[in-house]
């Protein structure tokens, strides 16, 4: 009975590998075929339609202008990226804080979270007039939209795994004489790091979603030179293949954003959290 069943135990791990194999590879293969599909479907369109360059450029024109404006381009995605980098910087670092201080006080937060909520849901372009008022420096500006965007899903996500520790677990470091500080450091931290990673993910990409609409409010006095005031400038001048260019740009910078957090995510928790191990099984 062993013997013949053997054979049927064997084929059908075999058919599990070889359905793994392939879903792994449809993961990369199916996205970028449907991409080429659709850069295809977009010049075959310009084509067929004879539409002028001005209204919707070829794929190639706007590969050709990203090339030849690559030095513009790339200098202003500069400006965009060290805006978007110190806007996270200062949400991570005032999210977790602010999440650690909601954590030791129930009263803390009921106090000010409430604030944190109306800041969050209030949009970015209602608030700047208020800030283009009180702050003078055009980086500060930008930095601050692109802050308060950020701040909020460090900040609930933080407060949210600090929360969830299991009661018996809580219960058995205050059994052993652990106190506040060590409770945190110990076990209220490392619980939190996922939650914390996940609202990390989120928020990269709105610091670049609060860092480019910053810079396009900003952008009617000139004085921002980010990729959204190439946007603007390339819009005036009817020069669409540039403004393609510029929006490509934005979007396969969020791509890589989101990437490199995913992965810095997976790293931290790939040894110990259940997530991560069951990605590598």
């Amino acid at each position: 009975m062993t013997a013949t069943r053997a054979p049927a135990v064997d084929q059908e791990e075999m058919r599990r590998a070889r359905s793994e194999r392939l879903e792994r590879i449809g993961r990369w293969v199916v996205p970028l075929a449907i991409m080429a599909l659709a850069i295809w479907l977009w010049d075959r369109i310009c084509v067929w339609n004879e539409i002028p360059q001005y209204i919707l450029p070829r794929p190639g024109v706007v590969v050709q202008t990203l090339y030849s404006d690559a030095g513009l381009l790339f200098g202003s995605l500069l400006v965009t990226l060290k805006i978007t980098f110190l806007g996270l910087l200062l949400a991570v670092v005032g999210g977790v804080g602010l999440a650690v201080l909601f954590a030791q006080s129930k009263w803390v937060e009921m106090s000010f979270f409430p604030f944190a909520v109306v800041l969050q849901v209030t949009p970015i372009v209602a608030i700047f007039p208020l800030i283009n008022i009180y702050v003078d420096n055009q980086t500060a500006k930008l930095l601050l939209c692109a802050w308060i965007v950020a701040f909020f899903p460090i900040l609930s996500n933080t407060t949210l795994g600090l929360n969830s520790v299991d009661r018996n677990l809580r219960d058995l470091f205050r059994l052993n004489g652990a106190t506040r500080r060590q409770e945190l450091w110990h076990l209220r931290l490392p619980a939190a790091m996922p939650y914390f990673l996940g609202g990390l993910k989120i928020a990269g990409g709105l610091s670049l979603i609060g860092a480019v609409v910053a810079e396009f409010v900003a952008g009617a006095s000139g004085q921002s030179s980010g990729l959204a005031s190439r946007i603007i400038e390339a819009g005036y001048r009817l020069n669409a293949p540039r403004l393609f260019a510029a929006l490509i740009l934005i979007s396969f910078t969020g791509i890589v954003i989101f990437l490199v957090l995913s992965l810095v995510s997976h790293l931290i928790l790939r040894r110990w959290h259940e997530s991560a191990l069951k990605q590598e099984a």
